[in-house]
């Protein structure tokens, strides 16, 4: 049977390029809102906080390594071949048995990391011992945070279930419930601790348990809600755990690689772990809103292509996506560079944040801004392998991608103290994009489309654009932080709208038009 019009490649792309635009606004949101609570947290707490976000990175570093890591790249292969391939019965019978396993695996991790509290500091913060109080503190709020990994890698895995059904809407809107809850428990529950930093640890708790309990209805509406059964052996669930193991490593060498920064920090300079929270933070926020939608949407797209065995259209699903990312990337990676003192003056010099912390930022963003590109390149290429339910590949890039880390670690963390951690890890993302790309490439997976050269000219003349309109504007960095705070606002608002229409009226001009955004070659 021949394609319709609506089913051709120009039709496809457009539906990627509408999904992706949904999960974008989506995730904005989110972010815009963990951006709002990073500014509370900051005026609340300023650097105190490094006991809290230790406390909140560990079950963040093991959510994303194994549920929105290992699991989803493993699971959406699989549930998007039994979708496509077998009855319906079978899709629920494989959602009731994975959701069994997982549930059983969490629980015991949970329960051992919520005994052993008190020691997970000593391999995640070790720097901290120097100071009792914040060691014995840090396991304390760990006690309380831990059990958010159960509930969100729960929730992980109904997201996994909602996108592979092309439902990206709900998945992408529950992280808000994060950081609603969040900023109302700092808002309105520090003053009834003691401590105030327990407010935050509970609030973590309860968001899990929120979103998890959030996505519930929409599963059930899709009759996919059904009870937990623990069956390890069930072929499904065997292939899965089969995949998970490579993917583990694969998938989240950046947030090893972030991990390692802050294991290093601990040992710096006091505040050093929440300087570089609040760059990776603002750093991310590109990232979360293009990137991972873009990864979210296309890896169920290309795991269809690959059941389907359309390698062409496997390969222009890859190129459109690769497109999409250097087109958000640069100038994003560009204005974080230029406007880092403005940004971080704006958005923290509030509180118990000093023009001193706002220096120490400013560095750690610029030097994870240089790796936004590569970070967010990971998001796209990665789904190429496992989308074909190749994850050993991942692991041997990633696994060499953390040994370039940790020596880049050791070589910079000196010179340029808690900046050159952040350095270290950008530079490492290059170096497994370019393994990445390269095995797409000898593996015949990926094959550019042409207009490339053209494509790569307009970003040059746009970018170029941006900067010189940048820092016409920006003047002195020193001078927003004698600014009063509707002046920073103000400002820094002109400076972002004059630079976004500076460099998309510069691409338009230069020949890119809408309909090469949803895949026609230029």
């Amino acid at each position: 049977m021949s394609a319709t019009p609506e089913s051709g490649p120009e039709a496809k792309s457009s539906s990627l390029l509408r999904s992706s635009s949904i999960v974008s606004v989506m995730t904005l949101l989110s972010r815009v809102l963990g951006l709002a609570r990073d500014v509370i947290v900051a005026q609340y707490f300023g650097a105190r906080a490094d006991a809290f976000f230790v406390a909140f990175k560990i079950p963040n570093f093991f959510r994303r390594l194994f549920a929105e890591g290992a699991f989803s790249v493993a699971f959406v292969p699989v549930l998007s071949e039994y979708r496509t391939q077998r009855a319906f019965d079978e899709v629920r019978l494989l959602v009731a048995r994975v959701s069994g396993v997982l549930g059983m695996a969490l629980l015991g991790v949970t329960c051992l990391a919520v005994l052993g509290a008190d020691y997970l500091p000593w391999v995640f913060s070790p720097g901290f011992r120097s100071d009792p109080e914040k060691f014995a503190l840090t396991g304390d709020l760990l006690r309380i945070t831990f059990p958010y990994l159960f509930f969100i890698s729960l929730t992980a895995f109904a997201s996994s279930v909602l996108n592979a059904y092309g439902r990206f809407a709900v998945p992408a809107f529950t992280p808000v419930i994060l950081n609603v809850t969040l900023i109302a428990a700092t808002l309105g529950f520090t003053d009834y601790f003691e401590e105030p930093l327990y407010a935050l640890a509970w609030g973590v708790f309860f968001a899990g348990l929120f979103q998890f309990m959030f996505q519930l209805p929409f599963i059930a509406r899709m009759r996919l809600l059904v009870l937990p059964s623990v069956k390890p052996k069930d072929e499904g669930v065997r292939r899965i755990g089969k995949l998970m193991v490579p993917a583990l490593f694969g998938v989240s060498v950046s947030q090893i690689n972030l991990l390692l920064d802050t294991l290093l920090a601990s040992f710096l300079e006091d505040g050093s772990v929440s300087w570089l929270y609040y760059s990776d933070r603002l750093n991310n926020l590109p990232l979360g809103v293009f990137a991972i939608a873009i990864g979210v949407v296309i890896l169920p797209a290309l795991s269809g292509k690959h059941a389907a065995a359309d390698k062409e259209a496997f390969s222009r699903t890859i190129d459109w996506a690769v497109r999409m990312v250097f087109m958000i990337a640069t100038p994003a990676a560009l204005a974080l560079v230029l406007l880092a003192t403005p940004l971080m003056a704006t958005i923290f010099y509030y509180g118990e944040v000093t023009a001193y912390d706002v220096g120490k930022m400013t560095l750690s963003l610029q030097a994870y801004a240089v790796g936004l590109l590569a970070f967010m390149m990971i998001k796209v290429l990665a789904p190429g392998y496992y989308a074909r339910q190749d994850t050993k590949t991942p692991v041997k890039i990633g696994i060499q991608a953390m040994v370039v880390n940790m020596v880049l670690n050791l070589a910079l963390v000196y010179p340029l103290q808690h900046a050159g951690l952040a350095l270290a890890t950008s530079l490492a993302a290059y170096y497994n994009v370019f393994m990445l790309y390269r095995g797409l490439r000898k593996s015949g997976v990926y094959q550019p489309q042409s207009g490339w050269l053209k494509f790569m000219l307009i970003l040059l003349l746009a970018n170029s654009a941006l900067a010189a309109v940048s820092v016409w504007l920006m003047g002195a960095p020193g001078d927003w932080l004698t600014w009063e705070t509707m002046q920073r606002i103000s400002w820094l608002s002109v400076l972002v709208g004059a630079g976004v229409v500076v460099y998309f009226a510069v691409m338009t001009a230069a020949g890119l038009r809408l309909r090469h955004l949803r895949g026609e070659l230029f």
